[in-house]
């Protein structure tokens, strides 16, 4: 009795350690990347501006400690879609990180603030490729990803379905998003396939309990291939 009483409270434990972890892989975001912002604040918004080349050799050992853990990063599930990106993006930042190290070991101003300024570019490079377009479609992924990689391959039905809904109104904000005015060339092309999400959404949302495995799984599938070509406007 008090095997089975100490088995169920592990098992309690490991279900309830798993929780945070696949929150961790919903999310759009790397912390590590994050964290590197605590260096380049301070050299873009101070050392650089006032020609401050000795704060700007300073701060390399900062930067060598935060850049090795953003080399060193994993990419959450959610974002792997992105690995490829990440790792051209990361190539050049890291030349950018030797670079500055570089020319800190130098007497050239001018070679150090160029340093300061190229490992700025490629850090909001390499941000930039991780961070979602649009606020409602990051809503979106990180539903559909647990629908796509957990229940699916689970076939947990059920599950499929009591997402749907959240699904069909995640799709639906999608539609009338704006656009930056970067990306406003895009428009025309992001509007018809935020249609044709929305739509396949509402298609796996209409699906009764009646619908068999096969109906739900074809939904899903649909949706994620709609999904997919809505983030390809972006590449």
């Amino acid at each position: 009795m008090r095997t089975r009483s100490i088995l169920t409270v592990a098992l309690i434990l490991l279900a309830a350690a798993a929780v945070p972890a696949f929150a961790q892989e919903t999310e759009s975001a790397v912390p590590e990347l994050s964290a590197f912002h605590e260096v380049i604040y301070p050299i873009w918004h101070t050392a650089y501006p006032d020609k401050d080349t000795a704060m700007l050799k300073s701060l390399v050992p900062q930067v060598d400690e935060l850049a090795a853990k953003v080399f060193a990063a994993k990419l959450p599930g959610i974002l792997r879609d992105k690995q490829a990106k990440w790792d051209a993006g990361l190539a050049e930042f890291r030349k950018s990180v030797e670079a500055y190290g570089a020319a800190a070991k130098g007497a050239d101003d001018k070679a150090m603030l160029d340093a300061a300024e190229l490992l700025h570019a490629k850090y909001e490079a390499l941000v930039r490729t991780m961070r979602p377009v649009l606020m409602e479609m990051d809503a979106f992924h990180k539903v559909l990803y647990v629908v796509f990689h957990t229940h699916l391959p689970a076939k947990d039905w059920a599950a499929v379905r009591a997402a749907a809904p959240d699904l069909e109104a995640k799709a639906e904000a999608i539609v009338p998003a704006k656009l930056s005015t970067r990306l406003q060339p895009r428009a025309e092309a992001f509007a018809k396939a935020a249609g044709e999400l929305a739509k396949a959404a509402k298609v796996l949302a209409g699906l009764g309990e009646k619908a068999d495995g096969a109906a739900v799984e074809r939904a899903v599938l649909e949706l994620h291939t709609r999904y997919q070509e809505l983030e390809k406007i972006f590449d």
